[in-house]
């Protein structure tokens, strides 16, 4: 049950960054490289896109 839980709020603030990301002013490229990262290391990609992704 924790695990399930566990894995809807990674998979919510995934989507979340994923939105983030479509709706920044980045090039195209630049938006798909950081789906990628998110879709390919969920916590990880999620993490470094609030952190790194948003400046730029």
């Amino acid at each position: 049950m924790v695990y399930s839980i566990t894995g809807l709020i990674v998979l919510i603030l995934d989507i979340i960054a994923i939105v983030d990301v479509l709706k920044s002013s980045m090039d195209t490229v630049k938006k798909l490289i950081w789906i990628l990262v998110i879709l390919l290391l969920p916590i990880i990609g999620m993490i470094l896109w609030f952190i790194l992704g948003k400046k730029s």
